[in-house]
């Protein structure tokens, strides 16, 4: 067996702590035997107190004021009283300016825009599972990180997979980006049978496990959408050079193509674990728990191109991301609005692209909110706004 890298003790601040991808993180810093400085979630305060109380943590922040109280009344009644807790925005950009090896962004929605660029701008190292900030505001995040000298340290399995891929080679030799998707649970069905597909149904991801929220994007495709938004920002690539092809065995994460047409892809079992270790231990690998790829097992990997007739998701964020600008935060937002009134019951599954390519529409045409080819935090704050506000416009006037 080959000898262990000896890894550094890297100090930790993670907001969306008590989510799946941040339950998954403190596991995995748990046995690295990292240390954690900081926590921030939104309501779930009975799951933080046990994180604090298991990681020791002095610094934490919440949703807001009611949270905070309720958490100091939990804390005193563990007798645990130095914690500094810290509320809304301003508690999250606090999390994020504390000095740390890397802040580890995993909630959910454009409320992490802010948290990131704080982190970069205080010289922090930012692993990112939080995809709606490189969506709306990707290139911007990208220059601030050269601009300050930090890295960017994709979370999700494709990026992931793809920064592996191309990690020590020239980015001038890089042809196109394949990300694999493993076609959710719809995959299968006609645009007919789509049109009667419940809630229950589009929350049975056939290999993942994840939040209601990224698995129903993960039925529509648009969790795809944004990843190739998301890729095209990240290597700086136009997005014609980003493809997606469906992978239903959810074993290839992504591939990368050099200009030669060499095809460099990176495999393992379906499991975020990995991933999250290794932007934590960037650059060195270490033992991990995951199951060992079992290729003869396997059998046989498969692929086909997705259909964009019955999942429009994913030619709207194509066009979102063709035309760029503020186009990508109207839509990352439009499609979260939609998404959380399907989770409420109040549409159905195929309204969902139907909201979003009006929303789209509006926004060409918008006084209010004009399309502008250029973005700043704010513009992309405000557009993301109007978005959801358009979105409760299309749906019920």
């Amino acid at each position: 067996m080959p000898e262990q890298s000896v890894l550094p003790i890297k100090k930790i601040v993670i907001i969306g702590s008590t989510g799946s991808v941040g339950r998954q993180a403190l596991e995995v810093i748990k046995k690295l035997g990292f240390k954690v400085l900081g926590l921030g979630c939104g309501t779930n305060i009975q799951l933080l107190v046990q994180q604090i109380k298991e990681f020791d943590v002095k610094n934490v922040a919440v949703a807001g004021a009611k949270e905070a109280a309720l958490l100091t009344k939990l804390l005193e009644e563990e007798k645990i009283n130095d914690v500094n807790i810290l509320y809304g925005d301003e508690g999250l950009n606090t999390l994020a300016s504390i000095k740390c090896d890397i802040f580890f962004n995993s909630i959910l929605g454009i409320k992490g825009l802010e948290p990131t660029l704080t982190a970069i701008r205080n010289g922090n190292d930012v692993a990112i599972a939080n995809k709606e900030p490189i969506v709306a505001a990707g290139r911007l995040i990208m220059e601030e990180a050269r601009k300050y000298n930090v890295k960017i340290l994709p979370v999700d399995s494709e990026h992931s997979a793809v920064f592996q891929c191309i990690a020590g080679k020239m980015d001038t030799q890089l042809k196109n980006i394949i990300l694999t998707a493993s076609g959710g649970p719809f995959r299968n069905k006609t645009k007919a049978e789509l049109e009667k597909v419940t809630l229950k149904d589009a929350l049975m991801h056939p290999t993942w496990k994840m939040g209601s929220k990224i698995t129903v994007d993960c039925a529509t495709l648009m969790n795809k959408g944004l990843e190739v938004i998301e890729a095209m920002n990240l290597y700086n690539l136009p997005v014609s050079r980003v493809k997606v092809v469906v992978h239903p065995q959810s074993i290839i994460h992504s591939m990368v193509t050099f200009e030669d047409d060499s095809v460099l892809a990176q495999m393992g079992n379906p499991d975020m674990k990995l991933p999250i270790q290794y932007a934590l231990t960037y650059p060195l690998r270490c033992h991990s728990d995951t199951k060992p790829l079992d290729l003869i097992g396997l059998g046989s990997l498969t692929f086909e191109a997705p259909d964009m007739d019955r999942f429009p998701c994913l030619s709207l964020a194509y066009r979102a991301a063709e035309l760029g600008g503020t186009m990508p935060a109207v839509m990352n937002a439009a499609n979260e609005q939609a998404v959380n009134y399907f989770l409420q019951g109040q549409i159905n599954f195929t309204q969902i692209p139907y909201t979003i390519q009006k929303v789209m529409d509006n926004h060409i045409r918008s006084t209010e909110c004009p399309f502008d080819t250029t973005i700043s935090a704010e513009s992309v704050v405000n557009c993301s706004r109007w978005s959801k506000k358009e979105v409760d416009k299309v749906l019920w006037m």
